[in-house]
């Protein structure tokens, strides 16, 4: 059996579907999705490819996707208009974590962050210590997530975390989508698209975070530099806590 795990889709239907064709996601037999689907740019083209997929895919929601349904920003008013009130309680409806069973790995915890919360900072670099501090509990030998939209695998004590990366926002060295293949074990993986082409479509989209998005897209920080910014904010969160 083999799954596929999809995070931080961010509306980007271009990336998205680049990988539901790439032979290696549309040979899976089951595909999981770990949140931030509708924040972005096409959140109805992206809801309904995943929708079209039925039983085979399983989604939860991320932080990003529970602000949509929750502030009152300009960014979330104008997804919330384009997917209206039915696409809007498909939403509010997705689990905030769930457990698969997969060849060799056995029970995995699928979340957005981490089992704790759909806002943790987790990245390469964060002492072990407060990176078990989210997983005490967690009776899963392996986690999935997403959230920084940086791929990597660790070891925390005794739980291997996997970030599968992001479909739609990656922070790569190499513009791409970014996932992971799972069965018998864990393989992170990326798929090429037309990125010049999706940020053409966002500046012709009327999305009014637009010209940032086309940044994120186009020249997104190394991973590396993703991982010292997120963690300073973290630390900072901590001391203002």
């Amino acid at each position: 059996m083999k799954v596929a795990a999809l995070a931080d889709i961010h509306g980007n239907v271009q990336a998205l579907d680049a990988v539901l064709a790439d032979p290696r996601c549309a040979s899976a037999d089951e595909i999981v999705v770990l949140g931030d689907v509708v924040a972005g740019t096409f959140p109805v083209e992206c809801l309904d490819r995943l929708d079209a997929l039925g039983d085979r895919v399983r989604i939860l929601r991320g932080n990003a996707d529970r602000i949509v349904l929750e502030d009152d920003g300009e960014e979330s008013r104008w997804v919330r208009v384009r997917l209206g009130p039915e696409r809007l309680a498909a939403v509010a409806a997705w689990p905030t974590s769930f457990v698969i069973d997969v060849e060799e790995l056995g029970a995995v915890r699928c979340c957005h962050a981490t089992p704790r919360s759909d806002e943790d900072t987790l990245t390469p670099i964060t002492p072990e210590a407060e990176a078990a501090i989210p997983f005490e509990g967690t009776t899963e030998p392996t986690v999935l997530g997403g959230h920084t939209h940086s791929q990597f695998q660790r070891r925390i004590r005794e739980w291997r975390f996997v970030n599968v990366g992001s479909i739609g926002r990656p922070r790569e060295v190499r513009p791409a989508a970014y996932w992971a293949l799972l069965g018998p074990d864990v393989e992170l993986v990326s798929t090429d698209y037309d990125v010049a082409a999706a940020a053409e479509a966002v500046l012709a989209s009327g999305q009014p975070d637009a010209e940032r998005v086309v940044e994120d897209l186009l020249h997104p920080p190394s991973p590396e530099e993703a991982a010292v910014v997120l963690e300073e904010r973290r630390l900072a969160e901590a001391g203002s806590g």
